[in-house]
């Protein structure tokens, strides 16, 4: 994931705080203090100015400077840009969930979504939230992507999970695995799938793009035994894209799958609910993996850890996943222009 931009006509790319008690600083930092980055993009950072001075001054990073922006047209190149989404001083309290942090992560939020659908900045980056202190009469939704998503109520999404070797998307995302049964039909299959197809060629640049398709019962259901979800919703779903020009395979034994290292056939993989996908990413994905929503006219991805409180402050969190948000928007932008 390594961009291929001139310098001459560099994307911007908003790169939101995430929780300010949390590891969003110092990742963000560790990715901005290499000054070659600056050849691929330009730096955005919706936050608070003094956030990053405490973070900075506290990581031993003095020398590195900044520019205070009222406005992304303002953002220069080669520099870090800093956008305030308040003057007000704010109470940093890292390895806490606090009221203060959950309001500064959505001021930062709504302040460049609007950027983004304005066209202000030509990606979005989101480091990590805490949702539970996030939530207002303002903010209801089930995190960034649902929030992000509301300004373009005519789009549908799937997020997808992407490193150098892997992308799986989900069917269902952040319902209790209880409602799976229930929200899991034909129609949702088939339009995931689409969206899949779609994103594998546009943003990724595949051409006629392989996507595996997991079961949801153990075994695939084992020809009834264990279920018959897989004969009665998923398989006629695949019939369906097949004859649109879908190669969709499967639907596989998620356990199997993943244990004999079929996935690495496939450009794609459709998984029916959180864990069963998220949990091999995460074994499999560590050298830092990217979510990334696609459908929606804009670009967006974010890291897949969380807020770090257990290590915030400390000067140890890995930057890599936000290194390669980064470079995986930047690639995206670049091959959808391609195809325009």
């Amino acid at each position: 994931m390594t961009p291929q931009l001139k310098t001459s006509n560099l994307p911007k790319i908003g790169i939101t705080q995430g929780d300010i008690n949390g590891i969003g600083y110092e990742v963000i930092l560790k990715v901005l203090c290499d000054s070659r980055i600056f050849e691929g993009f330009i730096p955005i950072v919706y936050g608070q100015s003094k956030v990053f001075s405490y973070y900075k001054k506290n990581f031993g990073m003095e020398e590195m400077s900044y520019t205070l922006i009222r406005d992304a047209s303002q953002a220069q190149p080669r520099r870090i840009n800093i956008i305030n989404h308040t003057d007000e001083e704010l109470k940093v309290e890292p390895g806490f969930s606090t009221p203060v942090a959950g309001k500064a992560s959505f001021a930062a939020l709504k302040l460049a979504t609007n950027d983004l659908r304005t066209g202000l900045i030509d990606a979005l980056v989101t480091a990590p939230i805490n949702k539970s202190n996030i939530i207002s009469e303002q903010f209801k939704f089930k995190g960034q992507t649902d929030y992000i998503k509301s300004y373009f109520p005519d789009n549908e999404y799937i997020t997808l999970l992407v490193n150098h070797q892997m992308r799986i998307g989900f069917v269902t995302n952040h319902i209790p695995l209880r409602e799976v049964p229930q929200t899991i039909n034909k129609e949702l299959i088939i339009k995931k799938l689409k969206l899949m197809h779609n994103s594998l060629i546009k943003d990724f640049n595949i051409v006629a793009p392989k996507i595996a398709v997991l079961g949801m019962n153990p075994h695939a259901g084992d020809n009834n035994i264990m279920g018959s979800e897989e004969q009665e919703i998923i398989k006629p779903a695949m019939e369906v894209v097949r004859e649109q020009g879908i190669m969709a395979f499967g639907p596989f034994p998620a356990d199997g799958f993943f244990g004999s290292d079929a996935w690495r056939k496939y450009d794609g993989i459709l998984s029916m609910y959180h864990d069963q996908g998220l949990t091999p990413f995460r074994v499999l994905a560590f050298d830092g993996g990217v979510s990334f929503t696609a459908g929606l006219p804009v670009v967006r991805t974010s890291t897949t850890h969380g807020t770090g409180y257990d290590i915030a402050n400390k000067n140890i969190a890995d930057p890599e996943a936000m290194r390669h948000a980064i470079y995986l928007a930047i690639d995206i932008l670049n091959n959808r222009n391609r195809h325009d």
